[in-house]
């Protein structure tokens, strides 16, 4: 059983893919995301503001994503929600952390898991999701992550989960091989994030749901597994984390 636990659809379910979670980045795409999920048993989705555009997190707006979460049961979290400073201050950080913090508040409220974007901001991520309680009051998952294994082995202790990408397959990415090493099986989980990051070998080509199938594949060398063993592994804690009972 596969499950791309973090894509964003263009096109529609692929072949050979269990389930996919349709990521929602800001209002059009959250709305977008619900959508997505009347069209196919195997796609649910989240919504959520991406920090690239908190600048649409106003109190409207943040009442349209709450909306959006509890219409439909296939919604099944707040997401993507976090940090990133990667562009120089563009949103700026405080309106980023702002619409961060609103967020893990709405998601607590409504009783959602939230899946974390953190890019260039890892210390600050991890201070806002203590601050907020988030790990004692919420399920976190931290998507295509890019930390240290310090970080990963602090994020681990708290109870969150972790999600690794095409980035994993990459040649020189050590870096992710060791956080890789690291995680427990059971607090894994694997994502395209398509139709960016494509893997080795799809690097420079658009990426796509099936292509987690790589990314799967380098854990289990990783790890001395199957691939089938990873695949079941990281499709039963995809259903754990965002509540999708697998029948």
């Amino acid at each position: 059983m596969i499950f791309d636990s973090h894509c964003h659809l263009e096109e529609g379910m692929p072949h050979d893919i269990d389930l996919v979670m349709n990521i929602g980045c800001d209002i059009k795409s959250s709305f977008e995301s619900l959508e997505w999920t009347k069209k196919e048993d195997r796609i649910y989705g989240t919504v959520g503001i991406h920090p690239e555009f908190a600048d649409e997190a106003t109190p409207e707006n943040l009442a349209k994503i709450k909306a959006l979460a509890t219409e439909n049961d296939k919604i099944k979290a707040i997401g993507e929600i976090g940090l990133d400073y990667h562009w120089d201050d563009n949103p700026p950080k405080e309106v980023q952390r702002k619409c961060f913090e609103d967020q893990i508040e709405l998601a607590i409220e409504i009783g959602m898991p939230i899946c974390i974007h953190s890019r260039d901001a890892d210390q600050e991520t991890l201070d806002i999701l203590k601050a907020h309680s988030a790990f004692s009051k919420t399920r976190v998952l931290m998507h295509c992550f890019s930390g240290s294994v310090e970080l990963a082995k602090e994020y681990i202790k708290l109870g969150a989960w972790i999600s690794f990408a095409g980035p994993l397959t990459y040649k020189n990415n050590r870096k992710t091989v060791a956080v890789a090493e690291f995680v427990p099986v059971d607090k894994m989980l694997v994502e395209t994030d398509s139709p960016y990051l494509s893997p080795e070998p799809k690097r420079g080509k658009p990426n796509c749901p099936e292509n987690v199938i790589h990314t799967i594949q380098k854990i289990a060398d990783i790890k001395q597994l199957t691939f089938e063993e990873v695949a079941n592994h990281t499709f039963e804690n995809g259903c754990t984390f965002y509540g999708i009972k697998n029948n």
